[in-house]
């Protein structure tokens, strides 16, 4: 009997001693698996606080760029005061010309999926102060242009910074097209909220 007993404190040893060596190896497991997803975790945002970077240094570069070729335009016009902006709304302007309000549209945008509305305010920069006269008489038809022009674009079109600058573009030019005291410079959207 004696014997017996041994032998149940031998295998009640082993089994406490292999207990201990899985709890060790389960609480190793468990670090392991925590210290994976930490570093898992901080690479994702290392990577996801890259791409950030990238694109503010893109924007910045796509920024300067127009700068740095409206300087070489003035240099190559012997240093002239130019009143137009010949070459679009691509080169930024230190000096503001008279601003034009115009009032809230609200349009309905080209849409499969349901109903999207644009709201946008917006103010014309002019050249001169004769054409806010000539403006402010054709307000109907201005308005008219704006409110085809907006509604005949989708989400995907105006949802991005390229799109909103071809927006202006278009803005501008067809709005020239129907001025004959000077001509309209930029369109600054004052509001711009998509529904």
């Amino acid at each position: 009997m004696a014997n017996k007993e041994k032998e149940h404190e031998e295998e009640a040893a082993t089994e406490g001693g292999e207990k201990k060596k899985s709890g060790k190896l389960l609480l190793i497991i468990i670090i392991v698996v925590l210290f994976l997803i930490i570093v898992i975790g901080g690479v994702i945002a290392f990577m996801m606080m890259g791409n950030h970077e990238a694109e503010g240094e893109s924007a910045k570069t796509t920024k300067e760029a127009p700068a740095h070729e409206g300087e070489e335009k003035k240099a190559t016009e012997g240093e002239s005061k130019s009143t137009g902006n010949s070459g679009g709304l691509d080169t930024p302007s230190t000096e503001v010309g008279i601003m034009f309000p115009l009032e809230l549209f609200t349009v309905n945008l080209l849409s499969e999926s349901g109903r999207r509305y644009l709201k946008v305010e917006m103010n014309l920069e002019l050249e001169g102060e004769e054409l806010a006269v000539e403006l402010e008489k054709k307000k109907p038809v201005l308005r008219d242009v704006i409110i085809r022009i907006l509604s005949s674009k989708s989400l995907e079109e105006i949802s991005t910074v390229k799109g909103k600058e071809s927006l202006k573009e278009q803005i501008v030019s067809e709005l020239n097209q129907r001025t004959k005291d000077g001509k309209i410079k930029n369109v600054y959207f004052v509001d711009f909220v998509v529904q």
